[in-house]
């Protein structure tokens, strides 16, 4: 990736932080803490848009995008799965909306897998004589 790539990444998230009303200039003029960890997660950022704009064909980059819109957490969960993969060497080539495509089904069966949901009765509920009850009370 070139330098004028990286510098336009960076400059689109400039753009897009000013837009979302965190300017870099003294906003808030809150402790010194605070500031480095806006930096901090300034240069997360931008590192996850490179790697990201490095392994996505546009087709999916897009598809991606329009994902976030939807629900940014699963578009979360997936930059993390292409970043984990990138990383790893996992990844031969850039990735296609088709294999976008099967990261999301695979992250959507891990999520019904964890998702399941357990029905426990309570014994010694209600009965139909406690419903007769609550019914003739009112009466």
């Amino acid at each position: 990736m070139g330098d004028s790539d990286l510098e336009a990444i960076r400059q689109a998230r400039r753009q897009e932080l000013q837009s979302q009303g965190v300017g870099g200039q003294g906003v808030g003029g809150g402790g010194g803490g605070g500031g480095q960890e806006d930096e901090r997660k300034n240069r997360e950022a931008e590192m996850r848009a490179s790697i990201l704009s490095q392994v996505l064909e546009p087709a999916a980059a897009d598809r991606l995008g329009r994902i976030r819109l939807v629900k940014a957490s699963r578009a979360e969960d997936v930059e993390n799965r292409l970043i984990t993969l990138a990383r790893s060497g996992q990844l031969r080539g850039p990735v296609s909306e088709v294999q976008l495509k099967d990261i999301l089904n695979a992250l959507s069966e891990q999520q019904q897998e964890t998702e399941k949901v357990t029905v426990q009765r309570r014994k010694g509920g209600w009965d139909e004589d406690d419903l007769d009850d609550l019914l003739n009370d009112h009466s």
